[in-house]
């Protein structure tokens, strides 16, 4: 007969086996999506010395072999990734094969806290928009203000981003002039006071992150839309009403909190967007973010510097799914009770 007090040591050495085999899963997943990206990359034309030896008359083959012996690109390419994977495990990403040679980290960090900023922005507004929409229109399910919404929110979702940044800077920064188009400050920004580069930075940001929150506010609100009405036809739900309980409270306390699991599925799925997504924006709005650096990196062939970015967004991708099962217990404590059980 096994003892009450054994059952909390039990419970304590399952979930941290669960932890152990989760991580080393995410390991191996890691390694493997390094493994296809080094090899899929080198597949594309072109070589980081072909920006340095073709478009410089005095540079020839001997050039170009002296810095493909510089950069390593001479030996074999599972050398070249097991070299690379050796430096990653000491948090090497190496250098640049640009022509400013810096570290890939110092780059990366540089534009890092940018983009991370601007596209937790927009989620948040997504969020704070689209779960209080998507209730509404999912208990007046057919009316008109239901309707209007969804050709609302299928226009935003069917609209790309690109064309919508460009109507944007047109309407409101070209013809208007309220917000800047281009670039994160202003000629004058080191003239002004503290309040007033924040005003700057936040004008010049205005209209990349409403991009980023009418293009991530359609799915969300069409997503959290028909979570809803799914759990709203549940017995239990049923049962809250007849019981007498204000409309309010079923909607709040019992409908939402299973409504949501979905959508945190969803919410972790995006955070690789963050990177993916932020490419053709930054570099339409001129913002000086990881996007618009891993650009440059693939039109130069910037290897170090694709790997350094792929491997960030591959990090950001694990955490997703992590974060999305940490939530998971916040929305349904049931689902961290069933593990502990199992």
């Amino acid at each position: 007969m096994t003892s009450t007090a054994s059952l909390p040591r039990r419970r304590t050495t399952g979930i941290a086996a669960r932890t152990a085999k989760k991580t080393l899963w995410l390991l191996l997943t890691l390694l493997g999506i390094t493994l296809i990206s080094f090899f899929v990359i080198h597949l594309a034309p072109g070589s980081p010395t072909d920006t340095e030896t073709t478009l410089n008359p005095l540079a020839g083959e001997a050039a170009r072999k002296q810095l493909e012996t510089l950069y390593g690109l001479d030996r074999p390419l599972y050398v070249q990734y097991f070299d690379w994977v050796v430096r990653l495990l000491h948090f090497d990403f190496g250098n640049s094969m640009s022509a400013d040679a810096r570290p890939v980290l110092t780059k990366i960090a540089e534009r890092l806290p940018l983009t991370i900023g601007v596209n937790v922005i927009s989620l948040l507004l997504v969020l704070l928009i689209s779960i209080p929409l998507g209730i509404i229109t999912a208990c007046k399910q057919n009316s008109l203000l239901d309707r209007l919404t969804t050709i609302l929110v299928f226009l935003g979702f069917a609209m790309p981003s690109f064309w919508l940044a460009l109507l944007l800077m047109l309407f409101f920064g070209i013809e208007h002039q309220w917000f800047p188009v281009s670039g994160l400050t202003s000629l004058n920004f080191s003239e002004l006071d503290f309040f007033g580069k924040c005003a700057d930075i936040a004008a010049h940001l205005a209209l990349p992150v409403t991009v980023y929150t009418i293009g991530g506010l359609a799915g969300m609100s069409r997503y959290m839309r028909a979570c809803m009405l799914e759990v709203l036809r549940h017995d239990y739900i049923l049962t809250a009403r007849a019981k007498g309980l204000p409309e309010h409270a079923v909607i709040l306390r019992h409908a939402l909190r299973n409504a949501l699991l979905p959508v945190i599925t969803l919410l972790g799925l995006s955070v690789p967007g963050l990177i993916g997504g932020s490419v053709i924006i930054e570099s339409i709005f001129a913002l000086p973010g990881l996007g618009q650096l891993f650009y440059a990196a693939v039109m130069a062939r910037d290897y170090t510097m694709i790997m350094g970015n792929l491997v960030l967004g591959a990090v950001l991708t694990l955490a997703g799914n992590l974060l999305a099962d940490f939530c998971y217990g916040f929305a349904d404590p049931r689902i961290h009770s069933a593990g502990g059980r199992t």
